[in-house]
């Protein structure tokens, strides 16, 4: 938190209150170090923390604006060949330097008192952000099954929610994404002052760093892979600034868990800016895909094997084969954080996206990898352990398949179990 201005004797701040983001994305309830099981806890629990530390400091009065400043990375939400339907849903979630709680509301619905009443819905945070219109009614008991949808425009802020819960229906809890995440946390700062008796004069508002501010290419010019400059440290505060309040990130590699036993779109999305800025590129998308490019070609990878779009591989524009991705893999482990990376990809039948796969006793703690799911496309690559004890880097790729995931997913885990059972005896 800061500000041009200090806290007065009387708690007054003469000036706007600032919420600076860079990049941190674990701003959330998420538990951490990263362990199988719930990984939603308070939403607000690192506002909560900074709002406390304005109050120990004795602020009474914001005179100015509450400012979520993202500026840190170029404002750019959404990255290149994102279907525009994945934008409503976690797996799209926008990017921003300042992220808080995946940049997600959820949506609880349950039913009413009595069939034909709207349904009750619970949201958290709630916060009067999107307008919500509930279509959606108590049907009867044993009518049938939950039928809900939810729909926003693009760009839009009213959330339409239709269909029915029938009467003694568990409920249900849907991840709605946040529109401008900036926003979004300088409006909850805002809302968590008041409760604490903090009177704030101003607006909640956002401050990005717009794409044009960056220089444009010069006509002809294509982007080339571009060496590092060193690992930049922290980013002191500007002249005059007075910091109010902070929070300290973790540590990089305990965030990489998160990001690859579930699958975290954001992070990943995050990781490729935040790279982009530390390493002399800009904190842009392209600024991390050019020191992407340069880091997969010092690995192994031709070029002519891949295309990337984004961090998180959303994109239907990114490209790879599998023999790139065996690559990579076979690099990683000659490394010496290559045991620190085995230990990050989700463990076959334990955890993350493989809990529910590679299960029975053959293949019990011989599968590390990672998936990867799009509509008519499914893939895993990692590593396994044969039952003579070979450890051997894969990838399977099913693309533009409409087999349907189930059956893409089956085909694949037979093709991992016939390569672990080699023949040999089990070690």
């Amino acid at each position: 938190m800061e500000s041009t201005a200090p806290i007065s004797r009387y708690g007054r701040l003469a000036g706007d209150l600032v919420l600076v983001g860079r990049g941190d994305p674990n701003l959330s309830g998420r538990p951490v170090p990263y362990r199988a099981g719930p990984q939603r806890g308070a939403t607000d629990v690192i506002l909560q923390e900074l709002a406390d530390q304005l109050v120990a400091h004795g602020l009474k009065l914001v005179m100015g604006d509450i400012v979520g400043d993202d500026s840190y990375f170029v404002w750019e939400p959404y990255s290149s060949g994102w279907s525009w339907d994945d934008l409503m849903w976690d797996s799209g979630a926008p990017v921003s330097a300042l992220s808080l709680n995946d940049n997600l509301i959820s949506v609880t619905l349950h039913p009413g008192h009595r069939v034909g009443v709207p349904v009750e819905m619970e949201l958290a945070p709630d916060l009067d952000y999107y307008k919500i219109d509930n279509r959606a009614v108590t049907a009867a008991a044993r009518s049938g099954p939950r039928r809900v949808g939810l729909h926003r425009e693009p760009g839009g802020r009213t959330l339409i929610i239709w269909g029915s819960v029938p009467m003694g229906d568990a409920g249900a809890t849907h991840y709605i994404t946040i529109q401008d995440p900036a926003e979004y946390a300088a409006r909850q700062l805002r809302e968590l002052l008041k409760e604490r008796g903090v009177r704030v004069l101003g607006h909640a508002r956002a401050q990005h760093t717009e794409m044009m501010a960056l220089p444009l290419p010069k006509p002809g010019e294509k982007p080339q892979p571009t060496p590092p400059q060193p690992l930049a440290g922290p980013e002191p505060p500007a002249p005059g600034t007075q910091v109010l309040a902070e929070h300290v990130s973790l540590p990089l590699i305990i965030d990489l868990k998160i990001t690859d036993k579930v699958s975290q779109n954001l992070h990943a999305e995050m990781l490729l800016r935040l790279m982009g800025k530390l390493r002399g590129e800009s904190a842009s998308l392209e600024g991390g895909i050019n020191l992407e490019r340069w880091w997969l070609e010092q690995a192994g990878a031709k070029p002519e094997e891949f295309a990337i779009a984004d961090g998180s591989g959303l994109s239907r524009l990114d490209l790879v084969s599998p023999h790139a991705i065996v690559t990579l893999l076979r690099y990683a482990q000659t490394q010496p954080w290559g045991a620190q990376y085995w230990d990050l990809l989700p463990a076959g039948g334990v955890d993350g996206t493989l809990t529910d796969r590679f299960k029975s006793p053959v293949l019990a703690g011989r599968v590390q990898a990672k998936t990867g799911t799009l509509e008519h496309v499914n893939a895993l690559s990692g590593y396994l352990t044969t039952s003579s004890g070979r450890r051997l880097a894969f990838s399977i790729f099913c693309n533009n398949h409409t087999a349907g995931a189930h059956q893409a997913v089956e085909v694949i885990d037979a093709i991992v179990t016939a390569v672990v059972d080699d023949g040999a005896p089990a070690q």
